[in-house]
C-alpha cells in the first residue's frame, strides 16, 4: 500500500483470493473471506481511505458465496467493483447467472469491472448483465497466434468479409492468416476497415511477414484487431443510447450461430 500512494494511481485493485470452478462450497467461503479481510487491510493503509480502490468480487461458482462477498465489498467505501474469477472453468449457462447474481447486489452508479472475459459473446453477455469494462487479454493472444478479427461490426449484414468464408483458416469471428490460403490473398483483412493495416497492406503480406517471423507482423496485426474490436464497443454504446441493444445481441448471437453452422457444411 505503500507504493500504491506513491504511484498516485488513479484507481487500484485490492488483493484477492480467485479460486476456479470446481471447488467445493468450503473453498469458496475462504476465498470471500480471505478477499474481503485484504480489501479492509487495503483500505486501511490507504492514505486515500479507499476513495481510488476497486473492491474485488469473488466467490468461484457458488451464487450465494458471490452474492455474499458482492453485499460486503459494497459495504466499503469503494469507488467501484473489480469482478473476478471468470474464465476459469465455468460454462456459460454458470457465468450468466453468477454474472447477473453479482450485479444485482451492486449500486448502479459506481462502475462494474470483469476480468477475461474477451470473446465477443461473453463481451455482450457481460454488457447485458451490467458490466461497464472489460480487463482482457484477447486481443494480444489473437495477435501473437497469427489471427485477424474478421466479424461484421454491423451484426444485420449477414455476409462475410472478403466473400466466401474459409473454415480451415478459422471461424466466424477471426481468420488464421498464417494459413497458405493466404499467401496471394491481394485483399484488405476486412474491406472497409479503415485501420492503417487494411488501408495500406494486403492479407499476402501480413501472411509473409507471420510466416518468417517478422516483428512487424504483430505490430500491423495488433492494430487492425484493436482498431476492430474498438470499433465493435462502440457500436455496443450506440445500441445501447439508441435502445437497441437487446436486439443488437440477438442479432449479433443469431448470425454467429448460422455462419458457423455454414462453415461446418
Amino acid at each position: 500500500m505503500e507504493l500504491i500512494s506513491c504511484l498516485q494511481p488513479n484507481l487500484w485493485a485490492s488483493l484477492a483470493d480467485e479460486v476456479p470452478a470446481w471447488v467445493n462450497e468450503k473453498r469458496n467461503k475462504t476465498s470471500v473471506e480471505r478477499t474481503l479481510r485484504w480489501l479492509d487491510a487495503c483500505i486501511a493503509l490507504d492514505a486515500a481511505s479507499g476513495r481510488n480502490s476497486l473492491g474485488v468480487v469473488v466467490g468461484g461458482s457458488s451464487i450465494e458465496q458471490r452474492k455474499l462477498c458482492a453485499t460486503e465489498v459494497s459495504k466499503r467505501n469503494v469507488s467501484g467493483f473489480w469482478i473476478g474469477g471468470f474464465g476459469l472453468g465455468e460454462s456459460v449457462e454458470e457465468r450468466c447467472s453468477l454474472l447477473n447474481a453479482v450485479t444485482d447486489c451492486l449500486p448502479l452508479e459506481k462502475p462494474r469491472i470483469v476480468s477475461r472475459l474477451g470473446l465477443p459473446e461473453e463481451v455482450l453477455e457481460g454488457v447485458a448483465s451490467g458490466i461497464d469494462l472489460f480487463d482482457s487479454t484477447y486481443i494480444y493472444q489473437l495477435t501473437m497466434g497469427g489471427f485477424a478479427l474478421i466479424f461484421p461490426i454491423d451484426m444485420v449484414e449477414r455476409e462475410m468479409q472478403n466473400g466466401v468464408f474459409d473454415s480451415s483458416a478459422g471461424d466466424s469471428a477471426k481468420i488464421n492468416l498464417r494459413a497458405t490460403t493466404y499467401r496471394k490473398d491481394m485483399s484488405r483483412i476486412v474491406d472497409g476497415c479503415t485501420c492503417f493495416t487494411c488501408q495500406n497492406h494486403t492479407r499476402a503480406y501480413l501472411n509473409h511477414l507471420i510466416n518468417v517471423h517478422e516483428m512487424l507482423a504483430q505490430i500491423l496485426l495488433e492494430i487492425h484487431n484493436t482498431h476492430h474490436y474498438l470499433r465493435f464497443f462502440r457500436s455496443i454504446r450506440e445500441a445501447i443510447k439508441a435502445g437497441e441493444f437487446d436486439i443488437f445481441w440477438k442479432q449479433f448471437v443469431e448470425n454467429r450461430r448460422s455462419q458457423i453452422a455454414a462453415a461446418a457444411m
